[in-house]
């Protein structure tokens, strides 16, 4: 089975920074197309923005660009969300999520972690 986990989030004050990773067990992760979400208490689940297979960045939250930005290791395995600059409203928890057969996020995502919470606070 395919298992997707999250790691990384914490407790940091505002204007702080965190960098979440997302690693995979039986998944080719560092080749497949990765997408961020998170959701806030009481509200929906957003998506953050896409990574994909071919490289692409894109960012769907607003003031995301120039504050988080993607990454991957191939050979570990891994991608990452570095967030910079944090907000009180970027608290949420964080997931990635993975597919092997696309390269756009917007076909769908098969294979989900359980999230991992970040709180910005003073």
């Amino acid at each position: 089975q395919v298992q997707v986990v999250e790691s990384g989030g914490g407790l940091v004050q505002p204007g702080g920074s965190l960098t979440l990773s997302c690693e995979a067990s039986r998944f080719p992760l560092g080749y497949a197309t990765v997408g961020w979400f998170r959701q806030a208490p009481g509200k929906a689940r957003e998506e953050v923005g896409c990574m994909s297979s071919n490289g692409g960045h894109t960012f769907s939250v607003d003031g995301a660009k120039g504050r988080f930005t993607f990454s991957r290791d191939r050979a570990k395995n891994a991608v990452y969300l570095q967030m910079n600059n944090l907000k009180p409203e970027d608290t949420a928890v964080y997931f990635c999520a993975a597919t092997g057969s696309y390269e756009d996020c917007s076909y769908g995502l098969d294979h989900w972690g359980k999230g991992t919470q970040v709180t910005v606070s003073s």
